[in-house]
């Protein structure tokens, strides 16, 4: 997997290049992550990536030439057939879907801006796809580059230990994850639910579907609308929604 990232902090991703995930997948070769600062691409002695915006307003804007030319230098290196995205907050909203996306293409190019944004016309010439982490504003596109790049590594084949692990987690069928448990069987006067230690792995199994669509159902119900539940499904979400309403009225 091939990622190029346009930032003016290359120094922002210190963090996930020497820890975590993404290092791991870097010392084993499953991940190259290639850095180009459009400062070594301005057009003057003093560097200059931005300037005024036309029409007047607050903020400076990152202007186009120093960009493309960062671009084209990491398509020489990753290949022209690279997708290129911007990370905007007026982009679609990151997901698996994308996440998976990026890891088929094998190759990816990230462009962070600052400021009040880049160059529109940039944009509309140079620019795939724009991605949003979420509906808020950051000073950056680094953070959320770093992000992307973190949920991207995680669908790489290798770059886990165990492959359930990418499998079972959050969003990867639809539904959000059911709890965890751990030693001690009693914490804070709470035990570990009994089901998930008498060995009957198929009990476990419902059990741990019905937590995942509950939990749904409690914290994200639009998520269940673009769902198609299989009978059983229907069952246990019934069961799970009776039990909650017994518990409401102790």
């Amino acid at each position: 997997m091939n990622i190029g990232v346009i930032t003016i902090f290359p120094e922002m991703f210190e963090s996930i290049l020497k820890s975590g995930i993404v290092a791991k997948a870097i010392n084993n070769n499953l991940v190259s992550i290639t850095f180009s600062n459009p400062r070594d691409f301005a057009e003057d002695n003093r560097k200059t990536i931005d300037e005024k915006v036309f029409g007047g307003g607050p903020g400076m804007l990152m202007m186009a030439p120093p960009l493309e030319k960062s671009l084209k230098f990491l398509k020489k290196k990753l290949g022209d057939d690279s997708l290129v995205v911007y990370v905007s907050p007026q982009g679609k909203k990151f997901n698996n879907v994308l996440s998976k996306k990026v890891v088929n293409n094998n190759k990816i190019i990230l462009i962070c801006g600052r400021y009040e944004g880049i160059d529109e016309r940039f944009i509309e010439t140079f620019v795939d796809e724009e991605w949003s982490i979420g509906d808020y504003v950051l000073t950056g596109g680094e953070l959320a580059s770093m992000v992307i790049i973190d949920s991207v590594t995680r669908f790489i084949p290798g770059a886990l230990g165990d492959k359930c692990s990418v499998e079972e987690d959050s969003f990867e069928n639809g539904l959000l994850d059911y709890p965890h448990y751990t030693k001690p069987r009693v914490y804070n006067g709470k035990a570990v639910p009994d089901i998930l230690l008498n060995g009957n792995h198929e009990k476990i199994l419902d059990w741990r579907q019905k937590q995942s669509l509950g939990r749904t159902w409690l914290r994200r119900p639009e998520l269940l609308e673009n769902l198609a539940l299989t009978d059983k499904q229907e069952k246990l979400l019934s069961e799970f929604i009776e039990e909650r309403k017994n518990l409401m009225n102790e």
